[in-house]
């Protein structure tokens, strides 16, 4: 007689797998509407072009909206002039900035300051700021800082832009009338 011997057991496997991963990318851009008036009132020339902004800009914003430091809510306007431009970066900061210089060829005591209105769809409109031009000089574009000195080299710069033309001319009694919008994306 034979008899036949064996163990039993019970097996079982689980293997669960996960494929791909959360991520979120955002970001924050802008752009300047500018449009230039003549003495009479007259428009002369009309441009929007966009903006970088700057790793302190964006610093800036996320140190504000995560941390909850305290911050500055108010943002001021100013002109870049033609003299002395290689080019924007983002390291830029208001402070150190070797690629650009300020145009201060307005009558305004102070940088304009810019009000927004409140966030839709992912941007704000600031309203319309009016530059009271009082020197002839070239323009290459406009930036955002949170510093209201003319000249000044203090606050944190937000964003820098060019016009899409390169230059712009204004002379002595005309006006800019400028617009900034900023954005919010994801890809």
């Amino acid at each position: 007689m034979q008899k036949e011997q064996g163990n039993a057991h019970d097996s079982s496997a689980v293997l669960v797998g996960q494929s791909g991963g959360l991520m979120e990318e955002v970001s924050l851009s802008g752009a300047f509407s500018v449009i230039c008036y003549d003495s009479n009132g007259a428009p002369i020339w009309e441009e929007t072009f966009n903006n970088q902004v700057t790793t302190v800009g964006v610093n800036a914003v996320l140190d504000a909206a995560f941390r909850g430091s305290a911050y500055t809510a108010t943002w001021y306007i100013s002109l870049v002039d033609t003299t002395s431009f290689s080019a924007y970066s983002a390291a830029d900061t208001m402070s150190s900035h070797a690629g650009w210089i300020e145009n201060v060829g307005y009558s305004n005591a102070n940088r304009p300051t810019m009000t927004f209105g409140v966030p839709s769809a992912g941007s704000s409109v600031a309203s319309a700021i009016t530059f009271n031009i009082n020197a002839t000089s070239t323009i290459k574009g406009a930036f955002v800082t949170n510093s209201n000195t003319k000249s000044g080299t203090t606050g944190t710069l937000y964003s820098a832009g060019t016009f899409t033309g390169g230059q712009r001319t204004v002379a002595s009694g005309d006006s800019l009338v400028v617009t900034y919008t900023t954005t919010y994306t994801t890809p």
